[in-house]
C-alpha cells in the first residue's frame, strides 16, 4: 500500500505535490519521492523517510514545472531498506517515463524473465514497480513505432499491460512532453480519483483527501481498467483498456487503511466505518447480553466510528479509555516480540477511572498478530476492569495480503487455523465478538449497489484476480520485504499512528 499523486497545472506543481503527499502520509512512510517536468527535462528528487524529512527548501527549489507526480512508499515487495526502490522509477526511451505505482503484481517474477529474455529490457531491483515500468514502456514502444504520440497510442499500451499483468496496480505515469496518464488494474483493487481546481488543474490521487485538501474538487474514480491521460494543455482523456473490467475495491482500505473522510469509489470511509459499527452491534448482542458491558472504549484510533455507533445503538456508555502517543508506531509488524510488547506499552497508556471495577467492552478495528490486543487486555485488568470483552469490527484476518498489504504470513496470523474460542484464550479477553464476513461486505457494500463486490481475501482467501493459489502465496512471500536491516525500526503505513492522526 503506497500514495500516489499527479498533476498537471499551468502554474508550478512541486508545493501542490507536498502538500497531496502530506495528506497521503498514513498510505506509506518507507519513502517518498517526486518528480516534475519543465522542457521535457524530468527534475527528481527521493530518499527514504517521511515526506517532512525528504523535502527541504533546496529540493523543492529543484522541482521546476508544471506537471509532476510523487510517491509515498510502504513497501510489500523488494527491499525495504533500499534507497535505489524508492519511487518514482524512471526509464529514458520511449520519450523518458517516470511511473509510481500502488499495489502489488502477482506474476513479476515471471514478467522479469520475460522482459530480459523477450523484450531486451533490464530489470535493476527487486522492485515490482520498475518491473511495471518496464512493461508499460515496451508496449507504449510498440504502440508508436516512432510516430508522435497519441492519446489512442496511449490508450493501447495500457490495454497490452493490462493483458500481461497480473495482480494490483493503480498506476500514475509521466510522459516527458505529453503529459500524465493513470490507470488501474481491471478489478480496481487499489484506489485512484480524479479531481480539478477552479484554475484548471487536473489532480489524481489515491484518495480524495489529497484532492480536496489541495483545492481541488472530487470529479469521480478513476474506473477498474480505465485509463485517463491528460495532456499538458489539461485536456482529459479517457477510456477503457480491460477487455471485462469490475470492480472489487479492498475492503481492507475501508476497515483501516484509508483516511477516514475519504471518499472511494463512491463509499465514505467514514460512513463505512459507522455501518460496520451497526452490524457489529447485532454480534455483540448474541454474545455477551448488554446489561453486562459497564462502559464500551475504542482502542485508537480508527475503530473510533465503530465503537461510537455500537454504543449508540447499544444504549452503554462510550469512553475514551487510552490515551495514544502519536509519535510511537503501531506494532504488529514491529521485528521482534519483546519490541512488540514493550511499544504498546509506550504508544498507550490507560485512564485507570475509566477501567476500574467496571465490565468493559474493547473496540478494535481488526486484530492481525493478537499481540497488541493481548497485551492491551492486560493493561485494561491491571487498571482494574472487573470483565473485559473485545469486539473486533472486521472479520478474523485467516490468509495473507497478496495485493499491496504486508500481511504478515499465515503462520503468524493468530486466526489462521483456529476458532474464535483458541483465539480468544490466546487474547486472555472474556469473551471476543468478530464481525462476519458477509455482515461486513453488506455494511459497507450499501453504501454503493453498483460495486461489483470486494477483494476481500484475507478474510475470506477468496482471490479475485483468480490466478493465486498455495504456491504463489509462499513465493510473494519470499519476494516481501528485504531484511538486510532487520533491527531497524519498522517505519511502514501498519506500524505506524493511524490514518486520523497522519
Amino acid at each position: 500500500m503506497c500514495g500516489i499523486v499527479g498533476v498537471v497545472s499551468n502554474a508550478p506543481v512541486n508545493q501542490l505535490i507536498y502538500d497531496a503527499l502530506l495528506l497521503l502520509q498514513h498510505r506509506g512512510q518507507d519513502a517518498a519521492g517526486i518528480v516534475t517536468q519543465q522542457e521535457r527535462k524530468f527534475f527528481m528528487h527521493k530518499a527514504k523517510g517521511m515526506v517532512r524529512d525528504v523535502f527541504r527548501t533546496r529540493n523543492m527549489r529543484a522541482l521546476p514545472g508544471n506537471a509532476g507526480l510523487g510517491q509515498v512508499r510502504y513497501p510489500t515487495a523488494g527491499n525495504a531498506y533500499s534507497e535505489e526502490e524508492a519511487q518514482p522509477f524512471y526509464v529514458n526511451a520511449p520519450f523518458g517515463i517516470v511511473l509510481v505505482h500502488n499495489g502489488n503484481l502477482t506474476n513479476a517474477q515471471a514478467l522479469k524473465a520475460e522482459l530480459f529474455s523477450t523484450d531486451h529490457r533490464h530489470i535493476n531491483t527487486e522492485s515490482d514497480s520498475e518491473v511495471l515500468l518496464n512493461v508499460f514502456a515496451h508496449e507504449l514502444e510498440r504502440a508508436t513505432r516512432g510516430v508522435p504520440l497519441q492519446p489512442d497510442d496511449v490508450f493501447q499500451a495500457v490495454r497490452n499491460v493490462h493483458r500481461r499483468v497480473r495482480g494490483s496496480y493503480a498506476v500514475i505515469v509521466l510522459i516527458a512532453g505529453h503529459g500524465v496518464l493513470a490507470f488501474r488494474d481491471p478489478f480496481g483493487i487499489r484506489p485512484l480519483s480524479i479531481g480539478r481546481s477552479a484554475d484548471g488543474a487536473v489532480m489524481v490521487a489515491s484518495e480524495s483527501v489529497a484532492l480536496e485538501g489541495t483545492g481541488h474538487l472530487l470529479d469521480r474514480p478513476v474506473a477498474p481498467g480505465e485509463a485517463v491521460f491528460i495532456d499538458l494543455q489539461g485536456k482529459v482523456h479517457a477510456k477503457q483498456c480491460a477487455d471485462s473490467p469490475k470492480l472489487f475495491p479492498c475492503i481492507f482500505e475501508f476497515v483501516y487503511l484509508a483516511r477516514p473522510d475519504s471518499v472511494m469509489d463512491g463509499i465514505s470511509v467514514y460512513q463505512a466505518r459507522l455501518n460496520l459499527g451497526e452490524t457489529l452491534a447485532k454480534r455483540v448482542i448474541s454474545t455477551v447480553p448488554p446489561n453486562e458491558i459497564d462502559v464500551i472504549i475504542p482502542i485508537p484510533e480508527s475503530s473510533r466510528p465503530s465503537a461510537t455507533q455500537l454504543a449508540h445503538l447499544l444504549g452503554i456508555p462510550y469512553r475514551e479509555g487510552f490515551v495514544k502517543n502519536r509519535y510511537v508506531g503501531r506494532t504488529f509488524i514491529m521485528p521482534g516480540q519483546g519490541v512488540r510488547k514493550k511499544s504498546v506499552r509506550q504508544k498507550l497508556n490507560v485512564i485507570a477511572s475509566e477501567f476500574k471495577g467496571r465490565n468493559v467492552l474493547l473496540v478494535d478495528d481488526s486484530i492481525v498478530r493478537g499481540t497488541t490486543s493481548r497485551e492491551i487486555v492486560q493493561m485494561a485488568r491491571e487498571a482494574g476492569a472487573r470483565k473485559v470483552y473485545l469486539a473486533s469490527a472486521a472479520p478474523p484476518v485467516r490468509y495473507p495480503n497478496v495485493y499491496g498489504i504486508d500481511m504478515p504470513t499465515a503462520d503468524e496470523l493468530v486466526a489462521h487455523n483456529r476458532t474464535v474460542e483458541e483465539v480468544r484464550q490466546i487474547i486472555g479477553c472474556d469473551a471476543l465478538i468478530y464481525q462476519d464476513v458477509e455482515g461486513m461486505k453488506r455494511a459497507i457494500g450499501s453504501i454503493n449497489p453498483k460495486l461489483d463486490g470486494f477483494d476481500a481475501s484475507c478474510f475470506d482467501g477468496v482471490y479475485v484476480t483468480g490466478d493465486i493459489n498455495a504456491d504463489d502465496i509462499a513465493r510473494i512471500n519470499a519476494g516481501r520485504i528485504g531484511q538486510e536491516d532487520p533491527m531497524e525500526e519498522d517505519t511502514s503505513r501498519l506500524a505506524l499512528p493511524n490514518a486520523q492522526d497522519a
